[in-house]
């Protein structure tokens, strides 16, 4: 998960690490079980925080080794493909020359060549309304051996194994995975581990982008992000409000005495953002930041593995309380005083999320709160602005920098690019 906190979330997303080759190590040989237990969820996330996966930083070995284990587990459960040509790969490229320190404008660290990431998806074909999809997703990739993003004092060469963030909504989805597997659900489910969420949320705003299966027909999205440091046994659900029917829903599920706290908040810094920005209801399950949150001490050995049993079962509640029938969930959008704030630094914010992969002149932008400033000048996820306050933007940094400069109350202009169109909107920042 990239940082909620606010100074964090402007700058966490723009490192890539680029470790070196290595031979993949063994996967485990464990015998699973088609129940959701402690003992699987433990063997998942040893394998893959494991130092021999160095971090699972985006476009490394590492994070193609994990890949490669997420495909043969849904291959072993008997989940059938839906990525690309009839694997279960959806690639995706990431841009890096753009990627560098944004305080210290250090540019040494550019790369101009682009890296190769896979999203991995595999789903389960309803029984009696295949037609109907629920997605559940997760992010694999971590941060490498440090760097930016890191908060070891941004020191490199140490291993981020990023058990919890987020080596444990992976297990997850995997244990969902096999648990469905035997037990047939009569809609469709979707499960997906993407790549590029420490840098920007760029797999799965790759996927909803290219999505496998038609938009209007998907139902939800459940997305498992650090769920595995269960404390006081507190459980914290965001997304609440993109759907009316979910706080009744998770009221239902929780018969092991979980102590839930929700948020309407349907954005934040992990992957359900880009489906609510495409108006699909969302959940974002999360267990709370710890003092090992991006650093190196991120490892299997602190996970809560009851714990994270009990998030399980309570999220396997839910998909099985969807999947009756008339169980259908209703798009609503959540109220802008309720959303995270698009980007977060001193000054003001025109509440906005930006497209933090895009390599263009200006900035892009891929949801706008409807009662920001953003918002109620106009703009219009798929803007690209290219102006603001009549000053020229080049990419988010002079963005971040024009913004710091403005008091909240003022008036101006934002410029911006719709398709082949150029328009200047008034806006009271």
């Amino acid at each position: 998960m990239n940082g909620r906190t606010p100074v964090l979330l402007a700058f966490m997303f723009f490192f890539i690490s680029c470790g070196p080759e290595q031979s993949s190590p063994e996967a485990p040989r464990a015998r699973l079980s088609a129940t959701i237990e402690p003992g699987d969820i433990r063997t998942h996330i040893q394998f893959l925080a494991s130092d021999s996966l160095r971090g699972r930083a985006t476009g490394t070995a590492g994070e193609a080794i994990a890949a490669n284990y997420i495909a043969d587990a849904f291959n072993q459960f008997g989940i059938a493909p839906l990525g690309e040509d009839d694997t279960y790969f959806q690639p995706f490229t990431v841009t890096t020359d753009h990627l560098h320190n944004p305080p210290r404008g250090d540019t040494s660290r550019q790369r101009e060549r682009p890296l190769l990431s896979r999203n991995v998806v595999g789903i389960i074909n309803g029984s009696k309304e295949p037609d109907s999809y629920m997605i559940i997703g997760a992010h694999y990739d971590h941060l490498g051996t440090g760097g930016y993003g890191s908060l070891a004092n941004r020191r490199r060469n140490q291993i981020h194994n990023g058990a919890d963030d987020n080596a444990s909504g992976t297990a997850g989805i995997l244990e969902l995975a096999q648990y469905f597997s035997v037990n047939s659900p009569r809609k469709s489910l979707v499960f997906v581990a993407f790549s590029g969420e420490e840098i920007g949320l760029l797999g799965s705003q790759h996927f909803v982008d290219q999505l496998p299966v038609p938009p209007e027909q998907v139902e939800a999205m459940i997305n498992l992000d650090m769920i595995g440091r269960l404390q006081d046994n507190k459980l914290l659900i965001f997304g609440t409000g993109s759907a009316e029917r979910w706080e009744q829903l998770i009221a239902e599920a929780n018969t092991d005495s979980l102590q839930i706290e929700t948020s309407a908040d349907g954005t934040g810094a992990s992957d359900h953002t880009s489906f609510y920005n495409k108006q699909i209801p969302v959940l974002h399950y999360f267990t709370g930041t710890h003092g090992d949150y991006h650093r190196p001490t991120d490892d299997a050995g602190q996970i809560n593995y009851d714990g994270q049993d009990k998030v399980l079962e309570h999220v396997r509640r839910v998909i099985q309380q969807l999947d009756k029938p008339g169980s259908e969930l209703t798009f609503t959008e959540v109220p802008a005083s309720e959303q995270q704030k698009g980007i977060s630094m001193k000054g003001v914010t025109l509440g906005v999320t930006p497209d933090y992969g895009f390599d263009g002149t200006g900035m892009r932008i891929t949801g706008v709160n409807a009662g920001g400033p953003a918002g109620r000048a106009g703009l219009r996820s798929g803007d690209v602005i290219i102006k603001l306050d009549g000053q020229p933007l080049k990419d988010i940094y002079e963005y971040m920098k024009i913004l710091g400069g403005l008091e909240e109350g003022e008036t101006g202009t934002v410029t911006v690019q719709r398709g082949e169109e150029e328009l200047t909107l008034d806006i009271r920042f």
